[in-house]
């Protein structure tokens, strides 16, 4: 398993098996959030056999599916709830972890800055700077409704 921490409670992988499943627990996380749809690729584990294998191994988990290239308002708020009611830490993953960090910066506007975003997102090896312009609109909104 290949995770990479964004922030002490919260670490992003490619792909989990049900094997990696036990290696997680084993590390101490907490939660599983799996970012990817069934059926993307044909090797993929179904979420199904990896809710029934995080349960065995006392994980919560939980399946915000992403379509690549499509990350509406009602997933990132789903990935917020979820991060923010679950048990810490929390592991989230899809095919290469770039969906899942895309959602942490878009439901982390409303504590950090886009260029603090963009900068730990850099730092943990995925590059978000297509996501700028929304991530600096999202925070103008909740600046202006601050205000």
């Amino acid at each position: 398993m290949k995770a990479v921490a964004l922030t002490p409670n919260l670490s992003v992988a490619p792909q989990l098996t049900e094997a990696d499943l036990q290696q997680a627990a084993a590390a101490g996380y907490r939660t599983i959030v799996n970012n990817r749809p069934d059926g993307e690729a044909p090797d993929q584990p179904r979420s199904a056999d990896l809710a029934a294998a995080a349960k065995r191994l006392g994980l919560e988990y939980r399946h915000i599916p992403v379509v690549p290239g499509q990350l509406p308002d009602e997933l990132v708020e789903a990935f917020r709830t979820t991060f923010t009611e679950a048990e810490k830490p929390v592991l989230a993953f899809c095919r290469t972890g770039t969906r899942s960090t895309s959602l942490w910066a878009l439901a982390a506007t409303d504590r950090l800055t886009p260029a603090e975003i963009l900068q730990t997102a850099a730092e943990a090896g995925y590059d978000l700077e297509a996501l700028r312009p929304r991530l600096q609109a999202t925070a103008r909104s909740r600046a202006a409704g601050r205000e």
